[in-house]
């Protein structure tokens, strides 16, 4: 462990906002202990939520699905109404309301599977990775796409309509139905496998989308000669909503072996951002939620090659601190915190003002986990510049 790493641990057991409190958590419960029923499973669900807006709907993305790639599996997100109860009997309820289904632009259906790739054409392949999504001002749907990169919009019946720009450093040169041929010597340029575009936030007018790499470019120093990773500097992209003109920032992780899985605007320059280890329960070290700001950031879009480690003074990343600890006592969430906690998304505020923020958990498709929703109730004070999303035209 780095020096920086010791530092997060540090952080992590002697620091936490008293004006955030665990309400409640709920679990829903893995589905299809067929596992030949790969259509059944909801699970996965937890990879990206959403606030929609109306009441307490929320959209909630499945990944996609089974065996790591190698099942097929049809991509969708799912409509749930959340509703969260304070009070003597704090409580969350969840009612599931509808299931899309996505399709390309000729209406044929996207597929978790890597069979679905098409290497000579990769813009056209049907293979999708679903990791976020983000409901517009305008009430279509913003996915990321960890295995294109990409962000495309969906329209209300789950048909892509646009392809946002991303820009040619994100992308792999040589793309591999095998993702281990995706990686050094085959490729020095672009996402690492299974790496890709984890979160994936909006600003609250709707007008710029923040695509955020779970971890560096191979060519930002992410991997060493073993193909072990080594990189700290995580790039977020900028995307005009309109002009799709592009901007780049830095987000340091904490050690070279967490991973970010969501970002979430609190205004049009500061975020939450999930960053976490890859183990469960007791084991865990690290599952956190930073508070970064983009204001006096570097646009690194120019800057071919970030280095593994330290930044030259040229270079300044996001500012980052430390916003929620999962692993702080008060929570008692230690013993069962599951693996991948993956979505954030702030719903309407509680009867008290304060701000309702639900975090999400993955069950990777793995029947007897549940997928996991932890309500909190943020105090105001604690993000003093928060401007919640406004809806419609």
């Amino acid at each position: 462990m780095n020096l920086h790493g010791a530092l997060f641990f540090f952080l992590l057991t002697t620091l936490a906002h008293a004006q955030i409190s665990l309400i409640a958590k709920h679990e829903i419960p893995g589905t299809a202990k067929d596992k030949s029923k790969t259509q059944d499973q909801v699970g996965g669900l937890g990879s990206g939520i959403s606030w929609t807006g109306d009441g307490d709907k929320y959209v909630l993305i499945a990944d996609r699905g089974p065996n790591d790639g190698q099942t097929d599996y049809l991509t969708r997100f799912h409509t749930l109404e959340i509703k969260a109860a304070v009070g003597d009997k704090p409580k969350l309820t969840t009612t599931f309301l509808a299931t899309t289904l996505l399709t390309n632009e000729a209406n044929d259906p996207l597929h978790g599977a890597l069979t679905f790739l098409n290497l000579k054409r990769p813009e056209k392949s049907l293979r999708f990775d679903p990791e976020a999504i983000r409901v517009s001002n305008d009430s279509t749907y913003f996915i990321s796409d960890e295995y294109g990169p990409y962000v495309f919009e969906f329209d209300a019946k789950g048909k892509k309509v646009r392809a946002l720009a991303v820009p040619e450093k994100f992308l792999p040169k040589k793309l591999s139905t095998d993702p281990k041929k995706e990686m050094p010597p085959h490729n020095e340029h672009g996402r690492q496998p299974n790496r890709g575009m984890e979160g994936l936030a909006i600003s609250p007018d709707g007008s710029k989308l923040y695509a955020l790499l779970q971890s560096p470019l191979i060519q930002d120093g992410g991997l060493d000669a073993k193909n072990e990773r080594i990189g700290l500097n995580c790039r977020i992209l900028e995307i005009d909503v309109k002009t799709e003109a592009t901007r780049e920032y830095v987000y340091p992780l904490e050690d070279a072996h967490f991973g970010v899985n969501e970002i979430l605007a609190v205004n049009d320059h500061q975020f939450l951002v999930i960053e976490r280890d890859g183990k469960p329960g007791q084991d865990s070290k690290g599952k956190a939620l930073f508070l970064i700001d983009t204001n006096g950031a570097t646009d690194v879009s120019s800057v071919a090659k970030l280095p593994s480690g330290r930044l030259p003074k040229s270079i300044q990343p996001v500012k980052k601190s430390l916003f929620l600890n999962l692993l702080a006592p008060k929570f008692a969430l230690q013993q069962t915190i599951p693996e991948k906690i993956e979505g954030i998304a702030f719903g309407p505020p509680l009867p008290d003002g304060r701000l309702l923020l639900l975090v999400t958990s993955d069950n990777d498709f793995i029947p007897e986990n549940p997928t996991v929703i932890y309500a909190f109730a943020v105090d105001a004070k604690e993000l003093p510049g928060f401007k919640p999303q406004t809806f419609g035209k």
